[in-house]
């Protein structure tokens, strides 16, 4: 295993991103990685093709125990290692006419319902095509956030998660926002079916999760890393599966999925952390897992109003659940979720408004 110590991080508001480009980061090579070459850990720790990590070896941006060396270099245990990773030439962000569902709008904010199989933002792989380009293509103001590629974004979701997602228009409503979402006074829950059955009705997992030291592009329960905790509520028990309500504590990267398979009942339909397999027999399609955001509830960041958004289940998971209920009336219901309590029992009041 080899530990990263240095400032490669995790969103604390949404998902987290890989390495941000322009920064530096730190490793320490331990005994897992003893004997490879130095292009093939920085490639796998940085999650760059060996190409890039070769040209970073070249231009002098590695360095291990503060001595440049080649890309053939034959790592040791205790190497401490520097990558710098330049920031990408400026890539203009396209603005698209891509129609998006849009559930509250006004001056400050919209809350978008985003489709599954939609990357949130632009980077290297889906420059285009994203949430954001769409955004810009509405034609309205977006608060600048940590730049272009995130422009207005005060969390995400995983391209195949579907849902309600937070959009600022401004930087005062994207300060007030984050700052709600940082303070746990923005209730966010998600619609889950996970394989097998939960030992009991409620569970609350609290284990902390970082990058999976064995592969960076996971994440895992990791004890070293950053606090997430979740809620979980079983909805109804089907024959091999359980329809859950999830709210987060936290906003780890795929924080539901990997607290979910830690416990040995992974989300139906996630290919990476093994819930993948028998997709025919719930009837849910390629690419996809039954994981939706499915409710918000928090204060108006300007006004302090309360709003209780929601967002009824997508008409393939609607299917999906009708084939592992075996309730056939689902089908023509506005919002399954509702038949089965998702909206009930919220144990949790209207967020109180921050001090504006």
């Amino acid at each position: 295993m080899t530990r990263q110590h240095g400032s490669a991080k995790n969103d604390e508001l949404g998902e987290a991103s890989t390495p941000t480009p322009g920064e530096t980061h730190e490793f320490t090579i331990d005994d897992e990685s003893t004997g490879e070459r130095l292009d093939l850990v920085v490639s796998r720790l940085c999650e760059l093709s060996r190409t890039h990590a070769a040209t970073l070896i070249a231009n002098g941006q590695v360095v291990v125990n503060t001595k440049r060396e080649k890309a053939s270099y034959r790592c040791e245990s205790g190497d401490a290692l520097i990558v710098i990773i330049p920031p990408p030439p400026g890539r203009d962000i396209l603005a698209e006419d891509i129609p998006l569902s849009v559930v509250f709008e006004d001056e400050h904010m919209v809350v978008v319902d985003k489709a599954a199989g939609m990357v949130v933002h632009p980077a290297p792989g889906n420059w285009t095509g994203t949430l954001v380009n769409a955004l810009m293509g509405r034609g309205e103001p977006l608060s600048p956030g940590t730049g272009p590629e995130r422009a207005g974004l005060v969390h995400r979701l995983d391209k195949d998660t579907s849902g309600l997602l937070l959009v600022a228009k401004n930087e005062q409503a994207h300060r007030s926002l984050s700052t709600a979402l940082a303070a746990r006074r923005i209730t966010r829950r998600y619609a889950a079916v996970s394989w097998g059955h939960l030992k009991t009705d409620e569970l609350t997992i609290n284990q902390p999760l970082d990058r999976d030291p064995r592969d960076r592009t996971r994440m895992a329960v990791v004890q070293t890393g950053k606090a997430a905790k979740t809620d979980f509520t079983r909805l109804a028990r089907f024959d091999s599966v359980d329809l859950l309500r999830a709210h987060l504590h936290t906003g780890r990267t795929h924080q539901i999925r990997v607290h979910l398979a830690s416990v040995g009942h992974p989300v139906v339909g996630d290919d990476t952390y093994g819930g993948g397999g028998g997709r025919r027999l719930v009837e849910l399609p390629g690419k996809r897992h039954f994981l939706h955001a499915a409710w918000l509830r928090f204060r108006h960041p300007i006004t302090g109003e309360p709003l209780d958004l929601r967002s009824p289940l997508p008409d393939d998971l609607k299917k999906s659940l009708v084939a592992m209920s075996g309730m056939t009336e689902l089908a023509t219901h506005p919002d399954p979720l509702d038949v089965f309590g998702f909206y009930r029992a919220t144990d949790q009041p209207t967020p109180e408004p921050d001090d504006r």
